[in-house]
């Protein structure tokens, strides 16, 4: 049998079922894994996505012509059987199933295995060919228990308003910001967020997902209270004259990239926090048995790395190019030569 999806200059598309998933370029009918920039963009006839994404994709691309679908729920075009699946990412996040006379693919988007309480947990789906992401796809790449980062930023703010200084943490606008706000205390201090963090905090809540009170900056009248304050801002606001109203801070950024020794060198920050939103490796290990899939496609991230080592352990791997990676979360062009240049150093250790 033929492909059921290829790679075009639109994007992936399912040839049987005349769709494209995440496509970078205006097509008539797209189904949505996830809101973020890269895989969600206007322009598209008819959207399809995750009942628990609908909220954010308005929200970021504006009234567009979108039906949801729960997790689980089927619905079939042109043949093809499709149904929507937890990725465990960001709010709304979902894998891609599609069944065609008797042969299952499914498109995993971007996913992460480790439950954080904002959106639905990762689930395996088992599947003949499974397309995967490969953002942190080096053996190096192996996350803290997400408890452990926690903790280690709530002394970080602690500490600081201990001392009288703000302490501002940059961090993508939308997924990571709720997820760190979600799990931090926040009894030591007012949490101020910036404007481009807070609308997306409210689709969050309107979710059902717990989120702490937060301030604007307008809320804040008396410069003091500072003092005490956690500030979430996007990493763009860095250096900007929004920053100056803090006064003496101490900064982090939180990003499975901190990892990196060149990328915190760059970031010029006082604090790395290794939070991220994708599977590390093991992780990406563990959601590829899952599927018991023969076959793996690998697409943004690192490529070679993981294709080479699939094949060598007993898969039949190959590669789709894709415009996947360039987005407002985490996107790994930055940090290939760091990431290579530490991962040759770990398994020459």
């Amino acid at each position: 049998m033929a492909d059921m999806v290829v790679a075009r200059k639109e994007g992936l598309y399912c040839v049987p079922g005349a769709f494209y998933i995440d496509p970078w370029r205006p097509v008539a009918r797209a189904i949505i894994t996830h809101a973020h920039s890269d895989h969600a963009r206007v322009g598209h006839g008819h959207y399809l996505a995750a009942a628990p994404g609908v909220g954010i994709l308005k929200s970021r691309l504006g009234d567009i012509n979108i039906d949801p679908l729960a997790y689980g729920e089927t619905i079939t075009h042109n043949g093809v059987t499709i149904s929507l699946h937890p990725a465990g990412h960001v709010l709304g996040s979902a894998q891609v199933r599609m069944e065609y006379r008797g042969e299952v693919w499914v498109a995993s988007g971007d996913y992460k295995v480790e439950a954080d309480g904002t959106c639905a947990e990762f689930e395996p789906v088992r599947c003949d060919t499974f397309i995967t992401e490969s953002t942190f796809g080096l053996p190096i790449y192996r996350w803290q228990p997400q408890s452990e980062i926690f903790a280690d930023i709530n002394q970080w703010w602690r500490r600081n308003a201990d001392n009288g200084r703000c302490s501002v943490l940059f961090c993508y606008s939308f997924g990571k910001a709720q997820r760190i706000l979600h799990g931090i205390d926040p009894s030591i201090g007012p949490i101020v967020c910036h404007g481009a963090v807070e609308p997306l905090n409210r689709v969050y809540r309107d979710a059902g997902v717990r989120i702490p009170e937060t301030l604007a900056v307008s809320d804040i009248k008396d410069k003091a209270s500072y003092q005490r304050a956690l500030v979430i801002a996007p990493p763009s606001a860095g250096g900007s004259t929004w920053m100056r109203r803090f006064g003496d801070y101490s900064d982090a950024f939180a990003s499975g990239w901190m990892q990196l020794r060149g990328a915190r060198r760059r970031r010029a920050v006082d604090r790395g926090f290794v939070l991220s939103d994708h599977a590390d490796w093991p992780g990406l290990m563990q959601a590829i048995k899952a599927t018991e899939a023969q076959r793996v496609i690998v697409t943004h991230g690192q490529i070679p790395v993981m294709v080479r080592w699939l094949n060598q352990n007993g898969w039949d791997a190959g590669a789709f190019e894709t415009e996947y990676g360039d987005e407002d979360d985490e996107s790994p062009t930055a940090v290939d030569a760091d990431a290579s240049k530490e991962n040759l150093q770990a398994n020459n250790a």
